[in-house]
């Protein structure tokens, strides 16, 4: 079937579209939304769940929350790799959507005693799923064409359709009705999403199918259900290291090295001294987004604890519930504010003093300063019983969702500039599996401001605020510090801006 498609339209005949988007990216963009949804809705109601269900404390649920985060975006890196290697983007994404769509199941069926079964496949489909639609968006365009920014903007708007409507719809249902349809939803939501790719990959031509065609049949299917048996195998393994954390930790510093050896192995190998540069830079970009996912991934684990017990329940003149809020309030702001700052940067550009792209990661840094002092600063709007303004938070979300239109959007696509076409999975493999240290780190970062057991509600707010005021200041250095020696890695980046 992948062969048909091939025939039917060429890599040229895609890469050569008219106009600003080619088709496949609204196809694309489509299915990543609805992973999107199931992602950021499961997301949201991780620490949650477990505090109100599970009954952890705050502290334990945070490091759980990162042990969680951490794995998915470690098996990034390994779907990645196994995607680039052997069984192709598509057929890694078909593999990964359907256990995300079981582990959903799972815990629609049984969300309290088979939590962690559920999780843990979700975990593994996640790392299948997750690296290829970006990966198969870079392929859409011819390495210097220009258009390729704007696609992952809308890309990226996409992605944050899914995330608002998964962040508020999975949290409501669940906290208001019941957690077996708050997980249900997610299931059917990624089984719409997998049917569209089904019905729409034959329009990709060669892009995404595997790597092994050349081989015979036998040898091919050989190694990919050698994959499939493989990933299967690992489900134990995950479960044991997600329930105790501090194995967490073993495993992650483990794979860190390994990709860290393997990333300078594929660079020494390339033998370019201007394409070695280049993937210099790149992990100069992957390093800089840890950073930044250690901070701002507070979300989904203090701030989603910090939203359920220190927020009022009024923003503006509405009556709103606000774990909704901080579930859905920054993919809100994405989808509105995304096409305003990429005016903002055409308008810069015509005017000849846009921000080059390391300025932006560092104006990306200061603006999440200024959130993360917004939060520190729902202190000073507090009552006595330590309950803080939903509207202060609120604007904090919307400093930080600025700072991050600065970085998420050019992030995806500065690497696929920056690498090689046959590292393509591999480095976003990388971008992902950084994002899963900056998973961990927030989640021990949640855990240390969560220390205190049994604390009333003006102790948590003001161990909390503490906490975001530190995260303020680390992020201010490094935003800072990007932009002071943003012209040295100018120059690693060659000719790519």
């Amino acid at each position: 079937m992948e062969i048909t498609a091939e025939k039917t339209i060429s890599l040229e005949e895609i890469q050569n579209f008219e106009g600003k988007y080619p088709k496949q990216l609204w196809y694309l963009s489509l299915v990543e939304m609805w992973e999107r949804f199931c992602f950021y809705g499961m997301r949201g109601v991780l620490a949650f769940f477990m505090v109100d269900q599970l009954h952890l404390t705050d502290q334990k649920s945070n490091l759980q929350y990162g042990a969680i985060q951490a794995f998915v975006y470690a098996f990034t890196f390994i779907g990645g790799i196994f995607a680039d290697k052997i069984l192709g983007f598509r057929k890694s994404l078909f593999w990964g959507g359907s256990l995300m769509i079981i582990g959903n199941l799972i815990l629609a069926f049984s969300p309290h005693d088979l939590f962690y079964v559920g999780i843990t496949l979700s975990i593994i489909g996640t790392g299948f799923f997750k690296p290829n639609i970006s990966s198969m968006v870079g392929e859409l365009y011819h390495e210097k064409d220009n258009r390729r920014d704007a696609g992952y903007g809308l890309f990226y708007a996409g992605i944050n359709v899914g995330g608002l409507l998964g962040g508020a719809l999975c949290i409501y249902l669940g906290k208001y009705y019941n957690w077996h349809y708050c997980f249900l939803s997610a299931a059917l939501v990624m089984a719409f999403g997998l049917g569209t790719f089904i019905f729409t990959k034959k329009h990709l031509g060669p892009i995404g199918i595997s790597p092994l065609l050349h081989l015979a049949k036998t040898k091919q299917k050989t190694y990919e259900i050698a994959v499939y048996v493989g990933s299967l195998l690992c489900i134990p393994l995950i479960f044991i290291m997600v329930r105790n954390t501090s194995f967490t930790d073993y495993f992650m510093y483990t794979l860190g090295v390994i990709a860290m050896v393997y990333f300078i192995y594929e660079t020494i190998k390339i033998k370019d001294r201007k394409a070695q540069y280049k993937l210099l830079a790149a992990f100069v970009f992957i390093f800089c987004y840890f950073i930044f996912m250690a901070i701002s991934e507070q979300s989904g684990g203090s701030l989603s604890l910090f939203a359920k017990d220190n927020l009022d329940h009024k923003i503006l003149f509405l009556n709103i519930d606000p774990n909704v809020v901080n579930n859905s309030v920054n993919s809100f702001f994405v989808i509105v504010f995304s096409p305003i700052i990429g005016i903002l940067w055409l308008g810069l550009y015509k005017r000849k003093i846009e921000p080059n792209t390391v300025v932006k990661f560092g104006l990306g840094f200061i603006l999440l300063a200024a959130s993360f002092y917004a939060f520190y600063a729902t202190r000073f709007f507090a009552n006595v019983q330590g309950i803080s303004s939903l509207n202060v938070f609120t604007f904090a979300y919307l400093l930080l969702t600025l700072g991050e239109l600065c970085i998420g959007p050019i992030g995806m696509s500065i690497i696929t500039k920056l690498s090689p076409k046959r590292m393509f999975g591999m480095m976003m493999g990388l971008w992902f599996l950084f994002s899963a240290f900056g998973q961990l780190a927030a989640g021990k970062l949640g855990a240390e401001m969560s220390s205190i057991d049994n604390a009333t509600l003006p102790t948590k707010l003001i161990a909390y605020t503490e906490g975001y005021k530190a995260l303020a200041l680390y992020s201010l250095i490094a935003g800072l510090a990007l932009i002071v020696f943003s012209q040295l890695i100018k120059k690693l980046m060659q000719e790519v801006r």
